[in-house]
């Protein structure tokens, strides 16, 4: 089969972006544009992102970041042979408002419409950039989510783990908040973390040792909010500290995923960890993952940092893997806020938020 190209776009939380790739699985992928505005300055005010601005912006926008990733990738319409959208999980204000508009440009083009899950999109995106072969172990983290999945195909994913309330993105931004530190927190705690002492203050790590492969973050999140409370904090020492926490908690649990992940997949001489969303693009986090799949015997695969954060190149990619096993949708799909990769696991917890982030 010749390679595919596809038109994707994606809405699901405060990014407005369209993309248009090429290629065939397992990839690597060729990224011919990859268009993304980011909504930072209309939600850093309110400290997070406000679900009206959000789909109102993307409505606004979404149109001319289209013609752009057209005009970036010198492609007229007939050279696309399918259009991508992410359905959800996200705000589902702006699921709708993408997930519409490629409707639309499905219907009016006589093209496929293919509806992508937002966290696929994250999945698959070492697929797009790496060409990592299935099975993997996925760690996904972000500011609404993380999990550890393994990843056995394009839409086979077996829920190892997950939060059972705060997400570490949303553990990054919330002591951001606390800290003073401007919005979005995660890269501001990253960066102050780097000039600072992770041995100043003693911070717990919530479920360090125990059995099973969930995550908790609010404890520690909490730890850092009653030491801004007690008075003079120095704030280079305290981002050290609550990233070096976090680090040694998705340490803990990826460490248990490892070892079940070799009890499912045998035969799997050296899979990869793959590690995806937006919180991968954190230097020590990435730093610390990757000695840790070496030492076990896995190879380390993440994203590069513009990949990591919400971008359409993964949606495109991940409806260009639906797409070359016959997948298509109907016209009538719904957007949907919430939507597990392993529906049996959606039970057992959770915590997290069912945001596109």
């Amino acid at each position: 089969m010749n390679s595919l190209t596809i038109l994707g776009l994606e809405t699901s939380c405060d990014e407005t972006a369209a993309a248009i790739v090429r290629g065939m699985p397992p990839g690597p992928g060729e990224i011919l544009s990859n268009v993304v505005f980011s909504q930072n300055d209309a939600h850093a005010p309110y400290g997070g992102v406000v679900p009206e601005i959000a789909s109102r912006a993307h409505l606004e926008i979404l149109d001319g970041q289209i013609e752009r990733a057209m005009s970036d990738a010198d492609l007229a319409w007939e050279d696309v042979d399918a259009i991508a959208a992410t359905a959800g999980p996200g705000l589902i204000g702006g699921v709708m408002v993408g997930l519409t508009t490629a409707k639309a440009l499905a219907l009016g083009l006589g093209k496929p419409l293919i509806a992508v899950n937002h966290l696929a999109g994250h999945a698959l995106t070492a697929r797009l950039t790496g060409g990592v072969e299935f099975p993997f172990l996925l760690l996904l983290v972000s500011g609404g989510h993380c999990q550890l999945l393994a990843v056995a195909g394009v839409e086979d994913y077996r829920l190892y783990g997950t939060t059972l309330d705060d997400a570490v993105g949303e553990a990054f931004d919330k002591t951001a908040k606390i800290l003073g530190l401007p919005y979005p927190g995660g890269p501001a705690v990253e960066a102050r973390a780097a000039y600072g002492n992770a041995k100043a203050y003693a911070l717990p790590r919530p479920l360090l040792g125990r059995a099973g492969m969930d995550f908790s973050f609010s404890g520690l999140k909490t730890a850092v909010r009653q030491l801004a409370n007690q008075g003079k904090l120095n704030v280079d020492d305290a981002c050290a500290s609550f990233q070096e926490a976090a680090i040694d908690i998705l340490r803990d649990r990826t460490t248990q995923a490892l070892a079940k992940f070799r009890e499912d997949f045998p035969d799997a001489a050296r899979p990869a960890l793959v590690v995806a969303g937006g919180v991968a693009a954190n230097q020590a986090i990435g730093a610390a993952l990757a000695d840790l799949a070496e030492r076990h015997g896995f190879a380390f695969q993440a994203p590069p940092p513009k990949y990591c954060t919400d971008n359409a190149a993964m949606i495109a990619w991940a409806g260009l893997e639906r797409f070359a096993l016959g997948k298509r949708d109907p016209f009538d799909v719904s957007p949907r806020a919430r939507w597990p990769l392993d529906p049996s696991g959606e039970n057992r917890h959770s915590g997290e938020r069912q945001n596109g982030a």
